[in-house]
């Protein structure tokens, strides 16, 4: 990948199982672009507008099978790029998002064994053609974050870091995470070097130096 021209918009999604710390994460990066004299909006998934949030609340509180949950969620990514995301980037803003179609793959494909090619042939119909008043539109090719930071944990160090009991996820147990785990790692080998894997076992410190120095090497930050 190329680094983008300054002023133009970027997209950069953060990943990992909960309690990987991707909240912090997206804060300390926040601050670093716009140090650099950047806009910036930090968003999320699922989420990110008033109906994705709706969307959210069900998916995370509702009991449902696979299918019904992989269809929420990328009712609510679609909702949230053209009224959100797409709108941001036209604009020229760094867009940093926790959580995108990745997450799809791991927690419904991983999680809950919903098929690969079922959840490819979603995000090309969910986010294609995505085009609001001329703002933003993707005829082709499903929108893909330029670079995805994925903050690997192992599950038995990441449930200690959990709130605990708030949602249907995390009180999913440590099967499932193992093999939402295991479907990032599948995921990433298909992204041809857009996923960058940042050893989250580390002290945070180091974790956010590998962060920026990931950023960096795209030319997006000095």
């Amino acid at each position: 990948m190329t680094g983008a021209a300054t002023g133009a918009g970027l997209f950069i999604s953060f990943e990992g199982i909960d309690g990987a710390g991707k909240s912090t994460h997206t804060a300390a990066l926040a601050a670093a672009f716009e140090g650099a004299g950047r806009s910036v909006l930090c968003t999320r998934e699922p989420g990110g507008t008033p109906l994705a949030e709706k969307l959210r609340t069900l998916a995370l509180h509702e009991d449902m099978d696979g299918i019904t949950e992989t269809l929420l969620m990328f009712a609510a990514r679609r909702e949230h790029v053209r009224c959100t995301i797409a709108p941001a980037l036209a604009a020229g803003r760094v867009v940093l998002c926790e959580r995108f179609t990745d997450s799809t793959f791991a927690y419904q494909g991983g999680g809950r064994g919903v098929d690969w090619t079922l959840l490819e042939q979603l995000e090309r119909a969910a986010m294609t053609n995505l085009g609001q008043d001329g703002v933003f539109v993707a005829e082709t090719a499903p929108l893909v974050p330029m670079l995805t930071l994925w903050f690997d944990l192992p599950p038995a160090l990441a449930a200690p870091r959990m709130r605990g009991g708030g949602d249907r996820f995390e009180r999913a147990g440590a099967a499932f995470f193992d093999a939402v785990r295991a479907a990032y790692a599948r995921r990433m080998t298909s992204a041809g070097g857009r996923i960058v894997r940042i050893d989250s076992c580390a002290p945070k410190a180091q974790v956010q130096a590998a962060m920026l120095a990931a950023v960096r090497a795209q030319g997006w930050l000095p």
